[in-house]
């Protein structure tokens, strides 16, 4: 799978684009719609994978027409073409918090919920520091050498977190 971090917006939010061969998933289109559009101009968008609806994560969702998926599934497998991934609730940062772990290639998407050294904040509307801890214990339990696509940031590795993460602790 190939992965492509577009930093769009005043917050530079990742926006992705997955793409195996001429298929394409899209992760939180932050901004910029037609410029995502752009570069998915020569790739069949199967769906959007939303990890919160904060305004930073989705201001270019309207310019898309493909299935949503968020918050509204359960917690299992999903399969869409060539793509398997498992949805996770992760609460804290918001109650509409998921990740996105793709298995076979060793990924998660943690929107705001996990970055570099720390997590997002839980002082938001409906935020929840309780329901973090028990996101962070859930995502605990996953194989250390899974790498991490956050919301915003670098790129991290679950592994590292787990030593290095002051709420992993």
């Amino acid at each position: 799978m190939k992965i492509e971090i577009l930093k769009l917006g005043d917050l530079q939010t990742n926006c992705y684009i997955l793409s195996k061969d001429n298929s394409a998933l899209l992760i939180d289109p932050a901004s910029e719609g037609d410029y995502i559009k752009e570069k998915l101009k020569d790739k069949n968008l199967l769906a959007i994978l939303i990890t919160h609806y904060h305004p930073d994560h989705i201001g270019a969702l309207d310019y898309f027409d493909c299935p949503i998926y968020d918050n509204n599934l359960g917690e299992k497998e999903y399969e869409i073409g060539p793509f398997k991934f498992e949805i996770i609730k992760t609460y804290g940062h918001t109650t509409d918090s998921v990740t996105y772990y793709f298995k076979n290639d060793k990924v998660m998407f943690t929107g705001d919920f996990l970055f570099e050294k720390t997590v997002g904040r839980w002082d938001f509307e409906t935020g929840d520091y309780e329901q973090m801890k028990t996101s962070i214990l859930k995502i605990k339990k996953y194989p250390d050498d899974i790498t991490i696509y956050p919301g915003h940031g670098n790129t991290t590795n679950l592994g590292y977190e787990k030593i290095n993460n002051i709420y992993f602790k």
